[in-house]
């Protein structure tokens, strides 16, 4: 099998207008890719993160409003497309603490809705979106694609559930999909129930950063390195079936990022804990470092942008864009 080509090909984004898939949806334009992008339906008309892409990308963009939890609106959704990036899911983890039955409806029924359509219309490709959580706190480390996986939050399980959905459509089906599982990813538009956000925006505008444990260690990745992981994922040859790790290999405690922000804002203010933002013991995932060799095998994919120069780019956007953002309220 040669290597795809997006160019002028018809793809459609699930989750385009949300953090990593408004980013996804930028570089399949500029790869001359014909992009139907959904986003989550509201009566405002609001695109969500696309809002804050060029005006070239919107104008270029076929953008359809819905939801992935109806059926028969997803298959007329996927019919005419060659390629399925698929994003669209719920991932707040403490939100999965109280309606973990949103998360099941949205993420494991959503990717069934998607798989089946592409079943169904023939699609070329399904990128299909996983998530480090699935592993749960390491057993070893670096975490390789052979590692347990372990429900340790209503999200982390929801996507374990979305993640063998699409192993059986590959196995009952043969349906050509692959799995990219991204480490934590942090950039510019990210919203404000992450980690790097929540503590930069406060550091930014106010004179305390409250926080929930610094003790779990996470992989960082910044989403141009994760963008092009799923490029890369989505035209590589002989990769149907796969699971891809992406991440940097580079273990940072919450600690040591929440230094770098601090750091970053040029500010100095005090830092307490709020019990509220700390997770239930069990639920906390203590550690994830990502082995990326085989998708360094595979796709020739690593990691580039190092923490330190990402943590930066993330301060500067953030500081322009405050306005996007409510400090003095903590998202879950």
């Amino acid at each position: 099998m040669t290597q795809l080509s997006l160019a002028n090909e018809p793809v459609l984004v699930t989750g385009a207008g949300g953090f990593i898939g408004s980013h996804l949806t930028e570089a399949l334009v500029g790869a001359g890719a014909r992009v139907r992008a959904l986003v989550s339906y509201n009566s405002r008309n609001d695109w969500g993160q696309l809002e804050r892409v060029s005006t070239a990308v919107r104008d270029a963009l076929e953008v359809r409003a819905g939801n992935i939890r109806d059926p028969y609106f997803v298959q007329d959704l996927v019919a005419g497309c060659r390629v399925v990036f698929h994003l669209a899911a719920l991932i707040p983890i403490p939100y999965s603490y109280a309606a973990p039955a949103e998360f099941v409806d949205t993420n494991v029924r959503g990717t069934l809705n998607v798989l089946e359509a592409a079943r169904r219309h023939g699609v070329r490709r399904i990128l299909h979106t996983s998530t480090s959580e699935t592993y749960g706190s390491a057993r070893y480390t670096p975490i390789d694609e052979n590692h347990p996986l372990q429900g340790q939050s209503p999200y982390s399980a929801s996507k374990i559930g979305a993640d063998k959905m699409a192993e059986a459509y590959r196995c009952s089906f043969d349906t050509p999909v692959v799995t990219v599982r991204p480490f934590n990813t942090y950039g510019p538009r990210q919203s404000a129930r992450a980690f790097l956000p929540t503590v930069i925006t406060q550091a930014l505008t106010a004179d305390v950063v409250r926080v929930g444990s610094l003790d779990p260690v996470r992989d960082m990745n910044y989403v141009e390195d994760t963008v092009d992981g799923f490029l890369r994922a989505a035209t590589a040859p002989e990769v149907d079936g796969l699971t891809l790790n992406l991440g940097s290999g580079r273990g940072v405690t919450m600690q040591a990022l929440l230094d770098l922000a601090i750091k970053a804002s040029g500010r100095s203010p005090r830092i307490e804990t709020d019990p509220a933002r700390v997770r239930p013991e069990g639920s906390e995932v203590k550690e994830l470092v990502c082995d990326a060799s085989l998708a360094g095998e595979k796709l020739g994919w690593r990691s580039r942008v190092s923490l330190e120069e990402g943590v930066e780019r993330t301060t500067a956007w953030i500081r322009d864009h405050l306005d996007d953002y409510k400090p003095g309220i903590y998202n879950i």
